[in-house]
């Protein structure tokens, strides 16, 4: 008996994560790893992808399991993927002139339009949430200017 994907969006997110972690890990190796004690520059982001990696194998091998729940993919919404971009896009291109706070709820009201289940109410709860913990861990809690 042959291997069968049983659940081809669990085998295609897991490659996903191999693929991402394996870039981030390769490319940390250009810098200077260091060790625990004295982390490098390449340390986190090597590290950060190699977990990336171990979750993707799990979450590729969970769709193969004979137990796995049997789920096809979808074809691509576009509009929902240059909602997503576009959003990145802005808050790249804004975070300099208007700082993190105004950028921050470009990003996640533009984002939200991505989502069938979009709310006004919801968007802006989100905002007001990652607007809040980004002040707080960015500019108060490390000081970031």
């Amino acid at each position: 008996m042959g291997l069968r994907i049983r659940n081809h969006k669990d085998v295609a997110a897991g490659l996903i994560y191999v693929a991402f972690g394996a870039a981030f890990s390769l490319g940390a190796l250009s810098y200077r790893m260091g060790d625990a004690a004295r982390m490098g520059p390449a340390y986190f982001p090597f590290w950060v992808g190699v977990l990336l990696v171990v979750v993707g194998l799990l979450t590729a091998a969970a769709g193969l399991r004979r137990n796995a729940t049997e789920s096809k993919l979808k074809r691509p919404e576009l509009g929902t993927i240059g909602w997503v971009i576009g959003a990145v896009v802005l808050f790249g291109l804004l975070l300099q002139p208007l700082g993190l706070v105004l950028s921050l709820a470009v990003l996640v009201i533009v984002s939200s339009r991505a989502s069938h289940e979009f709310t006004w109410k919801g968007a802006v709860g989100t905002t007001v949430a990652l607007i809040a913990f980004s002040y707080v861990t960015f500019i108060w809690g490390i000081q970031l200017q």
